[in-house]
């Protein structure tokens, strides 16, 4: 038989996988457009349709319609046609991140300079993101450098 497992029709042990509803109504609906083309008797869609109400694995629904041009169900799709699932994302630069946060507290600007710094160094070679962070922190930490700077000079 085409659909028992390793014979091509299913992966091994697949074709002994239970069936769902949706798979069984896909069947009915396989068998009803066989009949609507004049390729199943009443009688033949009615009993096959009855069948499949009844299946419990992919194997006996794929044997339903194998004798069919539309041909046995395949294995349900493991993505929704059109959708791909969202690439994985790259970690954030941790160093960045607390170079941004450094330079917004007026404590010692300078340190958010050196470690925005160094995170830029790290996320071009580890592949990280965060380069946008690390720079608002170094330009945010420079400034609040040059202004702190400038009002100790003018005092």
């Amino acid at each position: 038989m085409p659909s028992e497992p390793g014979s091509g029709m299913f992966p091994a042990g697949y074709g002994h996988m239970r069936a769902s509803t949706a798979d069984r109504e896909r069947t009915i609906d396989v068998l009803k457009a066989a009949f609507a083309e004049g390729r199943l008797t009443q009688d033949e869609c009615e009993e096959r349709a009855a069948q499949a109400f009844i299946s419990r694995t992919y194997a006996e629904l794929a044997a339903l319609t194998a004798d069919l041009p539309v041909g046995p169900l395949g294995p349900p799709a493991l993505e929704m046609p059109g959708y791909s699932p969202p690439p994985e994302s790259r970690p954030v630069n941790r160093l960045a991140i607390a170079s941004l946060m450094i330079a917004l507290m007026p404590v010692i600007p300078v340190l958010a300079v050196l470690t925005g710094l160094i995170a830029l160094g790290q996320i071009h070679e580890r592949g990280e993101r965060g380069a946008g962070v690390a720079t608002a922190g170094i330009v945010i930490g420079a400034l609040v450098s040059l202004f702190f700077a400038f009002y100790v000079l003018r005092s």
